[in-house]
């Protein structure tokens, strides 16, 4: 029987399923069917793998080829199963012998060149957690595949390569020319990247209330909302916060690097991504471009690339209402489940949430405002883009004041994110030894449950929260959340527990957000 079997993986979001490629030389005239629900690019791949096996030297039987994906009732897309279908074909020929459990992940060039693929890196982890350790890819994506533990993992340039270790006669084989290479490309396994200079709190002029509601954001992963007039400082504030977060640790950096592979920012990953990542999508970004989404499998979005970093909306009413709302869901679970008629996609997307915001259209709200030329309801109307339940997750809302001529020409050098990020850090470790054992990380994390139990401060710490609450200041959500703060702001000054004055200046945060609105 003329019938050759390789496998692939076919990925719905970060999941990936093992898909077994058959092959099957019947006596018929010659033809190539594609079965398996492939999509368009997938079709694609019979003219691929035609032309890069004769390119090759191995051109296909000229007789009816068929090859099915199993299981067939499971859509099948982009170009990486190219490799899988043209080893099955020429298994199915007599001309390689069978692979046996290796799974192949690479496109074919007609040239016969093996090209990278987005997705490798969640590829390969399903592969792996399947059983099959053995995997071959393009030579660009060997390093990124290899970060992947237990992975025995073989990179190849070209179709001919893959033949040879499979046993193909040495004098059929034609191997394509090298490639030219642009003068800023680094060849396959070549690390040149170096780690770019992150913007330090030192270049902020004063400012000592937002620096610090910044440190407290990065110190318990909550989220943030400045309000303030243009050139305050919201936006050089927002992009330092990264700089001072804690390198991720290794199950977090290999979720983030699993995003960033699919979502495929230009050439593969070749290291794990260790600092935390910062997205900030243009004000006229679309649903799918922030959320995630697009036609087919939905692919990630902004918010998905942010996992455990730092997702930063300027001009945050200027989004379109559906982005904002649609944070919703994440802001809460951590997680984005995007449902498509083609499936349901799940991406991690537990970000920190930074929105700046003008007080009003023209900017000039702020202070006593007398050169603002907007009316009331158009003041109403533009901060009014932020919904209420938006606001509720929102755990820091600030007003950020114009910088003071004394403050800008200072002569004391303001603090630098590497002494504020010690301290974060400091912070960090202290809510890891107090969460852990009740399931959690960070104080952003902690349930309302635990919060009102053995989380619950002194009752004469929160007299004041207690009386906003029994005024309706606050809802339920918004009263954990200044609780949350209220221990990170404890965390960072070494207290024990907070009191009185660390659950009044969360508070305080809590109200400024509100007077803004």
């Amino acid at each position: 029987m003329s019938l050759g079997r390789t496998y692939g993986v076919g990925l719905v979001g970060l999941h990936g399923r093992i898909v077994e490629v058959e092959a099957d030389i019947g006596q018929a005239l010659p033809s190539f069917v594609l079965l398996g629900l492939p999509d368009a690019s997938l079709n694609e791949a019979r003219d691929r793998v035609k032309s890069a096996a004769k390119n090759a030297g191995l051109p296909l039987s000229r007789r009816r080829i068929t090859v099915n994906l199993m299981p067939a009732d499971v859509p099948k897309h982009g170009s990486g199963f190219d490799l899988a279908i043209a080893v099955a074909a020429l298994c199915a020929g007599g001309t390689l012998r069978s692979p046996g459990r290796c799974v192949f992940l690479a496109e074919l060039g007609l040239d016969s060149r093996l090209r990278p693929i987005r997705g490798v890196l969640p590829a390969v982890m399903a592969a792996v957690a399947a059983g099959f350790t053995d995997i071959a890819v393009a030579a660009e994506n060997a390093g990124e595949a290899a970060l992947v533990p237990a992975a025995r993992v073989r990179g190849y340039t070209c179709l001919a390569e893959v033949a040879a270790d499979l046993g193909a006669d040495p004098e059929q084989l034609v191997f394509p020319p090298p490639a030219s290479r642009a003068a800023d490309d680094s060849p396959a396994g070549e690390e040149t990247d170096q780690p770019a200079r992150l913007p330090d709190l030192a270049d902020v002029a004063g400012q000592q209330e937002a620096r610090f509601a910044v440190e407290v954001a990065a110190a318990g992963a909550h989220h943030l909302l400045m309000t303030g007039p243009p050139g305050a400082g919201k936006t050089m504030l927002a992009e330092r916060l990264p700089g001072i977060l804690p390198d991720l640790p290794d199950d977090q950096a290999m979720e983030v690097t699993a995003i960033h592979s699919l979502a495929w920012q230009g050439r593969p990953c070749r290291q794990l991504l260790r600092r935390p990542p910062f997205e900030s999508p243009h004000h006229t970004a679309s649903p799918a471009a922030v959320i995630g989404g697009g036609s087919g499998i939905p692919r990630p979005g902004a918010a998905s690339r942010a996992h455990r970093g730092v997702l930063f909306l300027d001009e945050a009413p200027e989004y379109e209402r559906r982005v904002l709302d649609g944070l919703r869901q994440p802001l809460e679970s951590g997680q984005l489940v995007l449902h498509r008629a083609a499936g349901t996609a799940v991406y991690p997307a537990r970000f920190q949430l930074v929105l700046a915001a003008n007080p009003c259209p023209c900017g000039l709200a702020a202070g006593k405002g007398i050169d603002c030329t907007c009316t009331p309801q158009q003041r109403r109307r533009y901060f009014s883009r932020l919904s209420g339940p938006l606001l509720d997750r929102v755990d820091l809302q600030l007003t950020v004041q114009r910088v003071s001529l004394g403050d800008y020409f200072g002569s004391d050098a303001a603090e630098g994110s590497g002494a504020v990020a010690a301290r974060v850090r400091q912070a960090r470790s202290l809510q890891r030894e107090r969460l852990l054992p009740l399931g959690c990380e960070t104080n952003a994390e902690v349930t309302g449950s635990l919060l009102r139990d053995v989380l619950r401060p002194p009752s004469a710490a929160t007299t004041a929260l207690d009386r906003a609450m029994e005024r309706q200041l606050l809802t339920a959500r918004g009263y954990d959340r200044v609780l949350r703060v209220a221990w990170t702001i404890a965390d960072l000054a070494g207290h024990p527990v907070p009191g009185a004055d660390d659950v009044g200046q969360a508070l305080a945060f809590r109200r400024q957000g509100a007077a803004a609105a």
